[in-house]
């Protein structure tokens, strides 16, 4: 067992791809926590999706042992997802520690998630220590990036660590910073037990595991502990820390880091930030900044084939067994047959889940358009809340609709500021500050509308700064505007799944775009179909989708006018009265296709 003050919790924070989690396979290496015979790239990320894409998805905890001058440390590193969707998670993760590396990569400089971690960190009160990594790349600039750490961060910079995580370089400095700069375990002094719980799994064997951080007190097999956010009261069947496999102890003592084992089978039950404690001697108040995680973006999720309903479902509910985060429930659509609206924390997290659903299940789905809940004031003082356009209450009842709206931080070259401001124009958005991160490098801080910036925003971000710029975002607050319900009709009939709520002054491009679409896609029928976009009940775009023609003049040879015209005339009443009792049966193809090119 290690006394208190030779125990140090703490974290990498970075913006994606900086390398977080190669640094981590080296602290691995330095400490002999893995055998160089176990040892493989981006050991704490699990998943094929982490690997393929060079990104963090869970958090993933590891304790390592380390001697100093005949003194023997427990180091706690706690891995943090690095993208914006899961800010919620990094900030149970940082409230976890005493301390983090902040790290920054020397090429690329500091980024948008930089920033946003750097101070999510600095609110929990944490010992930054920065950490220039790859200074061994062709491309690096230590000294600018120092600057950058000062000028933007307000970080003292003399003494950042140069390290280069695939190289090996600065390890031992970085292992002597932990020790030396990070306090000890804070907190540790209270009689009450207090653990902290930074995220959970489901295991099909043992039921949900708990990943805690211990704060005061003691946890062992046999006690009878209580979720103080959710007050679910279960018995602890084991416990243990990560190595980084688990590897079960007989407690876990204040200031260490490890997991749970619970007789609890439903993980929605464990709320991640929540405070474990005895149920027989419960703690009075529970460790800070607890929330609920709410999901910011919606989107319908339909299997491709209609059969395969019950499939999805449970799908869905194993995949939801390790990430608490996916809220669903069940809708049906006249077009696309039964299927789930689906909540998501934003759009990585939405792409993440669906490509789960496609890859670990089999699945083949379809999704509709994201969209973001809206707050609706009705005619009547009533405020409802709409995640789903086909929901949108009629005009006439509606006084005002409010939109969330965010403030992003998007960092950009100098020389794409214009193309910048520009596209945030476009995106009804505004910039409220610039600031010069260095001499070639700015940063932008705008308000725009959450809904604009769904679809299409990061690409043309990337293309506009080749590749360079970052964004990174928060949700700031709701305000009213003047949205409405854009619908799609095809032959006088309203398909929902094509239904979106866009502002007034963008529903007429959007519209003429829909419809422009749909006619290359939509197969041609025997009669003339008018596809048009409507606002209210107002058309405010159509095209027309011409009819086979058969030509029923073949069989005339000469003679006079009047008998070709006789059996076009019969040829068109028959086609009038076709196109009143005939149906448009839209193929699946033609909603995967016009969904994917607006997606």
């Amino acid at each position: 067992m290690y006394q208190i003050e030779n125990i140090r919790n703490f974290c990498i924070i970075a913006h994606v791809d900086h390398g977080k989690t190669t640094l981590s396979d080296r602290l691995l290496e330095a400490t002999g926590t893995i055998a160089k015979r176990e040892m493989q790239d981006q050991l704490l990320d699990s998943m094929d999706l982490e690997r393929e894409r060079g990104i963090t998805i869970k958090s993933h905890p590891v304790s390592m042992h380390y001697e100093r001058d005949g003194k023997k440390y427990l180091l706690n590193l706690i891995d943090t997802p690095g993208h914006v969707d899961f800010s919620y998670e990094v900030s149970r993760s940082l409230a976890a520690c005493e301390g983090a590396l902040l790290l920054v990569d020397a090429a690329q400089g500091v980024e948008a998630q930089t920033v946003a971690n750097a101070h999510l960190a600095n609110a929990q009160g944490l010992e930054v220590i920065p950490v220039i990594n790859k200074v061994d790349l062709p491309g690096a600039h230590p000294d600018s990036c120092k600057r950058q750490i000062e000028d933007v961060l307000a970080i003292p910079a003399e003494n950042a660590i140069l390290a280069s995580g695939k190289a090996g370089i600065g390890i031992e400095e970085i292992l002597n910073a932990v020790i030396d700069r990070i306090p000890p375990p804070r907190w540790s002094d209270q009689k009450s037990t207090r653990a902290l719980v930074f995220d959970s799994v489901f295991d099909s064997f043992k039921g949900v595991i708990c990943y805690v951080r211990v704060f005061s007190g003691e946890i062992k097999a046999g006690d009878e502990i209580e979720m103080m956010g959710s007050a679910v009261k279960t018995t602890v069947k084991e416990v243990g820390y990560f190595s980084p496999k688990m590897t079960p102890s007989k407690s876990l003592e204040a200031g260490y880091t490890g997991y749970i084992v619970t007789n609890i089978r439903d993980v929605s039950e464990i709320k991640i930030g929540d405070t474990v404690t005895h149920a027989s001697a419960p703690a009075e108040e529970m460790l800070p900044g607890y929330k609920e995680v709410k999901p910011m973006v919606f989107a319908g999720i339909y299997p491709v084939d209609t059969s395969e309903y019950e499939k999805l479902k449970s799908s869905l509910a194993r995949l939801q067994i390790n990430d608490s985060a996916l809220n669903y429930q069940s809708e049906n659509s006249v077009a696309l047959g039964f299927g789930f609206r689906c909540g998501f924390l934003g759009l990585l997290h939405m792409e993440i889940v669906q490509e789960r659903l496609r890859r670990e299940y089999g699945m083949d789905i379809i999704s509709t358009y994201p969209s973001v809940v809206y707050k609706v004031l009705t005619t009547a003082g009533e405020t409802i809340e709409i995640d789903n356009p086909v929901k949108l209450p009629d005009p006439s009842v509606i006084d005002k609709i409010f939109e969330p709206k965010i403030k992003a931080f998007i960092h950009i070259p100098s020389d794409s500021i214009g193309d910048m401001l520009a596209l945030v124009s476009e995106k009804r958005g505004f910039c409220s500050q610039t600031e010069n991160i260095d001499e070639t490098r700015v940063m932008l801080t705008c308000s725009l509308p959450l809904n604009e910036i769904l679809v299409d925003f990061n690409d043309k971000l990337k293309s506009i700064t080749r590749g360079y710029g970052s964004l990174d975002y928060e949700l700031d607050s709701y305000e009213a505007s003047d949205l409405v319900r854009l619908d799609i009709l095809i032959n006088g009939e309203q398909i929902d799944a094509f239904s979106s709520i866009v502002h007034r002054d963008k529903a007429v491009g959007k519209g003429r775009a829909l419809c422009s679409k749909l006619k290359e896609i939509l197969p041609r029928q025997m009669f003339k179909i008018a596809i048009q976009a409507a606002v209210g009940g107002r058309i405010v775009a159509r095209e027309d989708l011409s009819s086979f023609r058969k030509d029923v003049t073949a069989k005339c040879y000469g003679g006079d006018i009047t008998r070709k015209k006789k059996l076009l005339e019969k040829q068109k009443e028959g086609k009038k009265k076709m196109k009143q009792i005939g149906k448009v049966s839209i193929p699946q193809e033609a909603f995967i296709n016009v969904l994917k090119s607006n997606a």
